[in-house]
């Protein structure tokens, strides 16, 4: 439909096994709900050639590329000089995702800690957006951003953000972008949208980590970009606006956060 509001899903994994011979069908289900960009993400550096592909096969597919936290411990340390020669590539458009995640892998804290001061370097080197996944390490976070931001300044959003309200306003300070996901759409999450309440609107992004957390109606099922309007139109009424005002906001602050996917529309 020509008045389905577009809206844009900053940040999914189409190259895991869930969506496997299905990425065609999944990007036009997505268009079919005003879906008009997707940025898929590599976790792990080995798979970048995989990711890389997809994109190039699919017009509205993007890419980032990093080493996820949870996987620091058991892939190649990231080097910037790999990081700034996949960043050449026209639609790979941000680095990571990268963080820390002290729930599932606080052995491996002080490796994540070096590997994101090396994803960091890369996005301040490159321009490109810094792609940020934390749980249970605000602290940490917040003094690793801050201490790096000092040192040069760099883009970034905090990716299915669902920390606390100190870590958010911690990235705000430093002018980085909230993305909101299907958690933020579930009824329990009021806490967390009041956090949300607390962003300016033009530092405010929408997401699906598909294949995870789908937002409700479809919440317990396989995600994927399609879905992301459920989550964008529960965030419209977070924030007191009809849902096509919302969608056109994150649009603008997509594309001025992942500038470099302005040139293929």
């Amino acid at each position: 439909m020509t008045d389905t509001p577009l809206i844009t899903d900053s940040h999914c994994h189409l190259d895991f096994p869930d969506f496997e011979g299905e990425v065609p069908d999944l990007i036009a289900r997505a268009a079919q709900a005003g879906v008009t960009r997707m940025v898929t993400i590599c976790t792990r550096l080995r798979n970048e050639p995989a990711v890389r592909a997809l994109a190039e096969a699919h017009a509205p597919v993007f890419y980032a590329a990093g080493t996820h936290p949870m996987s620091v411990a058991e892939e190649p340390m990231a080097t910037l000089e790999q990081l700034l020669t996949i960043a050449q590539h026209p639609k790979m458009i941000g680095i990571g995702e990268t963080g820390l995640d002290y729930h599932y892998t606080s052995e491996s804290a002080q490796a994540q800690q070096t590997s994101l001061r090396i994803h960091i370097e890369a996005a301040r080197e490159t321009g490109l957006p810094l792609i940020i996944h934390a749980r249970d390490a605000d602290e940490d976070m917040a003094r690793i951003l801050t201490e790096e931001h000092a040192k040069g300044a760099y883009a970034c959003v905090m990716h299915c953000f669902s920390s606390s309200a100190a870590l958010a306003r911690a990235a705000l300070d430093l002018g980085f972008y909230l993305s909101m996901s299907g958690i933020t759409a579930f009824p329990k999450s009021e806490e967390l949208r009041d956090i949300f309440r607390t962003a300016p609107l033009d530092r405010i992004l929408v997401e699906t980590d598909a294949p995870y957390l789908a937002p409700p109606p479809k919440r317990g099922k396989r995600n994927e970009p399609a879905f992301v309007a459920h989550t964008a139109m529960r965030a419209a009424e977070t924030f007191g606006l009809d849902y096509a005002a919302f969608a056109a906001q994150t649009q603008e602050n997509f594309a001025r956060l992942f500038s470099k996917a302005a040139p293929h529309g």
